[in-house]
């Protein structure tokens, strides 16, 4: 076989054969030459005197190369020639048998259809980085060999077992890291959801495939006593431990935030400066949402996060997606609240964009497919959860953390009717109000059945949040009294935005003790601003279980 002729088709030889043809200097002007005279000549005697490329001994050449080279011919592969490095690598090979018997080893490599190819197509075919039975990396060129009347193809072989290991190690650090910011992730997520009176929740976090950096998606459901609840859901813009640990900073500001009771607006507003604190160059979007279940609404307020979609007891589905301002850590925002129905038999639904968004549709397609899918979901909210997650195409190899929060404001009929109860009663008039109510509580917990002990210190409790309410507050004054199947309520609302606080009444102070004693003898207590500028002050006890 003619090696010089079959040498052409190395990679590079064509090149560097091209390149010698275009710089050759012409004979007649060589003496036009601008280098020295006596150098000018020096070079022309070497340059008459290097042999061609093609006269070179090939055989030497290849066997020199540190490559691993290999050529067979012919339409069943037979060996024809391997160089000193293939044999250092795989020891001595037969020459003239088939390959697939000579070179077991690139048939464990799967290369032998491979080859086929090759012939068939005429072009060459590159493998990256396989790993042989000699434990190194190799990347291997199969060129095809067409100017014999059999054919044939060039197999060279370059160890890259150095770039393969780096390659490794730098995978086994991002899985590490990866793994960190999974497991930070998880923990710093609720492990327990709380359980309102009044609503049924689940919730699901599912981080990005292996090959997607994870981190920043968070829940959380906090019960704000006097029977309402918050929600929230947020994305921080990042990924890895980073937004992981600025995740679990926003998580626990929320929760400080929470206890406050203020308006989801004026949550988001704290929320967008302690952003720009943590990390100026971290921005997150957020839903926060209070559920109230004597209003039967949600009042929300979101930053630049996606619209919460809640479906009626009917099967429609309205989106809430106003009004929305801009992420939280951008600042200089005055954010606004909205409300939305949930009324018994509604489902409501909050999620990341992990849910919704895919790089070849739009982000309003994502939504309008998670509506469709919402209107059909019915069951558990674990059940509506998971479904939606189905549907949504969510996998283990999925490219984003997709977390979803479902809740239902359950329709309660029979027997469990009766263990949520409402009733409310009007102040009206001056100091009469007072014996007034306490007559109105009495009545009510006597129907409602509760022994006497928790019906005596209800009555208590309702005579001091009313006397503090007559004695400071200003009208309108209401009473309402509301049980769950867990808790007796009371709250007092009157048109006084001043929050009353517990303090210590001197022996000689003839007022201050109210609130001490509601504080004393009820399981919790708290107060909040109303929208209408004024306030509700509540307590609440905790149902003996039967």
């Amino acid at each position: 076989m003619n090696f010089t002729r079959w040498s052409a088709r190395l990679p590079g030889t064509q090149r560097r054969a091209a390149a010698r043809t275009d710089h050759t200097v012409p004979p007649d002007r060589r003496s036009e030459s601008s280098v020295p005279a006596a150098r000018g000549e020096q070079l022309t005697d070497e340059a008459l005197s290097a042999p061609a490329v093609d006269e070179l001994p090939v055989r030497e050449v290849l066997d020199r190369v540190p490559a691993l080279v290999a050529l067979i011919h012919g339409p069943d592969h037979r060996l024809a020639y391997v160089n000193d490095a293939y044999v250092t690598a795989f020891g001595l090979r037969p020459l003239g048998d088939p390959a697939r018997e000579a070179l077991p080893e690139l048939d464990e490599l799967g290369l032998f259809p491979l080859l086929d190819q090759v012939m068939r197509s005429g072009k060459p075919r590159t493998v990256k980085s396989r790993k042989a039975p000699d434990g190194r990396c190799y990347t291997f060129t199969c060129t095809p060999v067409t100017d014999t009347e059999d054919g044939g193809v060039l197999i060279f072989a370059t160890d890259v077992t150095d770039h393969a290991e780096a390659a490794e190690r730098l995978r086994a650090s991002e899985r590490r890291q990866r793994e960190t910011a999974v497991t930070l992730q998880r923990s710093l997520l609720p492990q327990v959801l709380e359980e309102p009176d009044d609503l049924r929740i689940a919730a699901t976090y599912q981080p990005g495939g292996t090959e997607a950096a994870v981190g920043g998606d968070w829940y959380d459901v906090i019960t704000l006593g006097g029977g309402r609840t918050a929600l929230v859901i947020g994305d921080v813009m990042g990924r890895g431990v980073r937004a992981a640990a600025v995740m679990g900073q926003l998580r626990t500001a929320v929760r400080a935030y929470a206890r406050l009771d203020l308006p989801p607006h004026e949550v988001l507003q704290l929320l967008d400066g302690l952003a720009t604190e943590i990390d100026a160059n971290q921005i997150a979007t957020c839903v926060y949402a209070v559920h109230d279940p004597n209003e039967g609404r949600l009042v929300y307020a979101s930053a630049g996060h996606l619209p919460i979609l809640v479906r009626d007891e009917n099967g429609q589905v309205v989106r809430a997606d106003e009004p929305t301002g801009p992420p939280l850590g951008t600042g200089g925002w005055i954010h606004a609240s909205g409300t939305v129905a949930l009324s018994p038999g509604s489902t409501a639904v909050l999620y990341t964009d992990g849910l919704v968004e895919r790089r070849n549709e739009d982000l309003d397609e994502g939504i309008a497919s998670l509506e469709r899918a919402l209107a059909g979901a019915t069951g558990t909210p674990q059940v509506v959860c998971d479904r939606l997650v189905r549907t949504a195409g969510v996998t283990a190899d999925h490219d984003d953390d997709v977390a979803v929060l479902v809740l239902q404001h359950p329709a309660r009929t029979g027997p469990d009717s009766d263990l949520f109860r409402n009733a409310a009663l009007e102040l009206l008039g001056g100091v009469e109000a007072a014996p007034r109510a306490r007559a109105f509580a009495s009545g009510v917990l006597t129907s409602w059945r509760f022994p006497p002990d928790l019906h005596d210190l209800g009555v208590l409790a309702t005579s001091e949040l009313v006397a503090n309410s007559l004695q400071h507050g200003t009208p309108p004054m209401r009473l309402r009294l509301r049980r769950t199947d867990r808790r007796l309520i009371i709250e007092v609302t009157d048109g006084d935005d001043h929050l009353p606080r517990r303090r210590r009444a001197e022996p000689g102070d003839e007022s201050g003790r109210g609130i001490a004693i509601v504080a004393t003898i009820a399981s919790n207590w708290g107060s909040r601003r109303t929208p209408g500028g004024g306030k509700a002050v509540w307590c609440e006890f905790v149902l003996p279980k039967e």
